[in-house]
């Protein structure tokens, strides 16, 4: 059986060594038999040099074009281009075990799900990967329980029999965040399965700063509003709580200038939040308990804020994304 590992990539000199190393020391069966897709986003960083003096000595790496440079549009490239009978998408950023692949293949054969992935494990031990795996910050999604095994909303990344891929036309490439969310809702929506399994492996690396973590989860959140305007319909309420809660702050800040009963709900409201964060942080990392606290907030209301920003943009306005909204962050 052959197995396709595609792979969207742009400007990754820093991580692609390893990654390579990483995903080609697969320890596999013999039965299956191994190809990498890597889709490149018109880098400029020494990566493409990299990827040639890969191929030079390993056949099964191969290399396509992504001009568009976007993940959507680089994994339909991808996977379009397989020869697998199954497709398992792989990230620069992440690293995994040896089993993964074969893993994958096995639980897809064990379960007949249509999706089958890990859980989304953040590697180290700092701050914004302790708020990463905290029930508060993940907002308790399944895909965040590294002990979990059963059916989900999505998975970390995932893997997929090619003919599913075919039937459901890919990913969808007007979606610059949020394309795996959406493929998963499609399938759980037309009556198939998305399964995650303990068994499956592999540790994402974590954006560096507080910074880059609010633009990530201000572009999820802003993303996640495409998706919920296609489908009609969210694929669970969790992914409205955090507007929810930024949409409640912005009316009651102007509303507390000229009345107290305003101002008492608001800092009564900011007080019980601030407390939760504490709280959360306490419980997640007791010497990092602030800076989880920052992490967590920055993902919350990053992702609250984008999502109101995508409500302004699609909804009200009728407008396209700018360009912050379609830069990929890291």
């Amino acid at each position: 059986m052959h197995v396709s590992v595609i792979v969207p990539c742009r400007n990754e000199a820093g991580h692609l060594q390893g990654f390579l190393e990483n995903v080609f020391g697969q320890g596999l069966p013999p039965h299956l038999q191994l190809e990498v897709i890597v889709a490149d986003g018109d880098s400029d960083d020494g990566t493409r040099a990299q990827l040639a003096a890969w191929q030079a000595r390993e056949p099964r790496l191969v290399l396509i074009d992504n001009p568009r440079r976007i993940v959507s549009t680089g994994l339909n490239a991808a996977w379009a281009a397989a020869r697998g009978d199954v497709v398992v998408r792989m990230d620069v950023h992440t690293t995994y075990a040896s089993d993964y692949v074969a893993m994958c293949v096995q639980v897809l054969a064990e379960t007949g799900a249509d999706c089958v992935g890990g859980a989304w494990r953040p590697v180290g031990d700092g701050a914004i990967a302790n708020a990463f795996r905290s029930r508060f910050g993940s907002g308790g999604a399944a895909s965040r329980r590294v002990d979990h095994s059963g059916a989900v909303d999505t998975v970390y990344l995932g893997a997929w029999r090619r003919q599913t891929l075919a039937a459901l036309g890919g990913f969808d490439e007007a979606l610059v965040r949020n394309q795996d969310d959406e493929l998963a809702l499609r399938i759980t929506r037309g009556g198939g399965r998305v399964w995650q399994d303990a068994r499956i492996v592999s540790h994402y690396t974590p954006r560096e700063s507080y910074a880059a973590l609010w633009r990530q989860f201000h572009q999820y959140g802003y993303w996640k509003v495409a998706v919920i305007r296609k489908h009609r319909l969210p694929a669970s309420l969790r992914h409205l709580v955090p507007f929810g809660f930024v949409a409640t702050l912005g009316v009651l800040v102007p509303v507390a200038v000229w009345s107290t009963a305003a101002a008492g709900a608001l800092g009564a409201l900011l007080a019980l939040y601030a407390g939760a964060l504490l709280a959360n942080g306490l419980l997640a990392a007791p010497r990092q308990a602030l800076g989880v606290a920052v992490a967590t907030a920055c993902m919350q209301l990053g992702y609250g804020l984008g999502f109101g920003r995508g409500l302004l943009d699609m909804v009200v306005l009728r407008r396209g994304p700018g360009a912050a909204m379609t830069r990929l962050t890291r």
